[in-house]
């Protein structure tokens, strides 16, 4: 067995002021957890935790301060990951000395896959960026921060609407919550899916999304606008995407002409009635997959009419494999 697979990897949180709290304390938590249960199997712990920044003290985005972080660090011996967060804010900024220094501090690292790794949450990303770490890399981050990434590296090929992205050795995610979708990934690559699972359950996390899962869940896509009309149709869809609708139908929710609800949907919603709906239909169908369903009984629970029109509404929209893919990831 190689001896650094025995070895614990140490996870450096490098900190600046105003870090967004749940980029890191759900990921360490999810760490923390999985080490309990590996001590609970009678087995070694995998990951350990520090927490670094250029000064000794922080303060936190919800204004708790941190005393007693360490420096960051100079030296690694064995497996080690740096984890990257985000600030609140509509942008980033690099110009603080704080700042400065941890960006000078990443473009003296040698990132590679097994030894030195990378984990950027929400704007993390930003901060890899400036520091010349994503050039030529696949990368994703918050949805408020996508242009701002473009800006700071032409050469790093953005994923948009992605909960996180690989391109070992680095790992990116797109913001808040789902550094913990990345850290549970990560905690299944290296200690088995049941352990991943099983820290999943202890924190309550209804359901662990992969790399190829959206950031905006799509019963949450194109409503936002303020027309309630459309919403009260948008609503009746997303509880029954089921039911046998169509546009008239929808129409009568709204209390309006067919060709009028069209054109609410295009002008408010951005998207037409008949897309909406498949792609609600498609999400019911993802999420049937993921429970355990058939192709065939989720197709029926989506409002499909059969297995060949789920396939095809599948690869319309772009989602990788295919419905019977899905569900042999799900078995393996």
């Amino acid at each position: 067995m190689d001896p650094e697979s025995e070895r614990p990897i140490r996870v450096v949180f490098a900190l600046l002021d105003h870090s967004l709290v749940l980029d890191w304390a759900g990921p360490a938590e999810a760490l923390r957890i999985a080490n309990q249960a590996l001590r609970a199997r009678g087995q070694r712990e995998r990951f350990a935790i520090e927490f670094a920044s250029p000064y000794p003290d922080s303060v936190t985005s919800v204004g708790v301060r941190l005393c007693g972080l360490q420096p960051l660090p100079t030296r690694w011996d064995g497996p080690a990951w740096v984890v990257l967060v985000g600030q609140p804010g509509r942008s980033i900024s690099v110009e603080s000395d704080g700042a400065r220094q941890l960006i000078h501090w990443l473009r003296g690292l040698r990132f590679e896959a097994g030894r030195l790794e990378l984990l950027t949450i929400c704007a993390g990303a930003l901060l890899a960026a400036h520091a010349g770490v994503l050039s030529g890399r696949r990368a994703t981050t918050h949805h408020h921060h996508l242009q701002e990434l473009r800006e700071a590296d032409a050469r790093c090929e953005i994923v948009a609407n992605r909960v996180f992205v690989r391109d070992p050795p680095v790992y990116s995610s797109a913001g808040v919550t789902t550094g913990i979708d990345l850290v549970l990934h990560r905690i299944g690559e290296l200690c088995g899916a049941a352990l991943a699972a099983q820290v999943a359950q202890t924190m309550v996390v209804a359901q662990r999304r992969g790399p190829h899962d959206p950031e905006l869940s799509p019963f949450l896509a194109h409503r936002h606008h303020l027309h309630a009309t459309l919403h009260r149709v948008q609503d009746a869809v997303s509880e029954r995407p089921q039911h046998d609708w169509s546009v008239p139908r929808m129409a009568k929710v709204a209390h309006t002409s067919p060709r009028h609800l069209t054109r609410l949907f295009v002008e408010h919603a951005g998207v037409a009635p008949l897309t909406y709906l498949r792609r609600l239909r498609l999400a019911s169908a993802q999420l049937a997959l993921q429970s355990g369903a058939s192709v065939t009984r989720a197709a029926e629970l989506s409002g499909f009419g059969s297995d060949t029109q789920l396939r095809r509404a599948w690869h319309q929209f772009g989602l990788e494999g295919s419905p019977s893919a899905a569900v042999q990831r799900l078995v393996r």
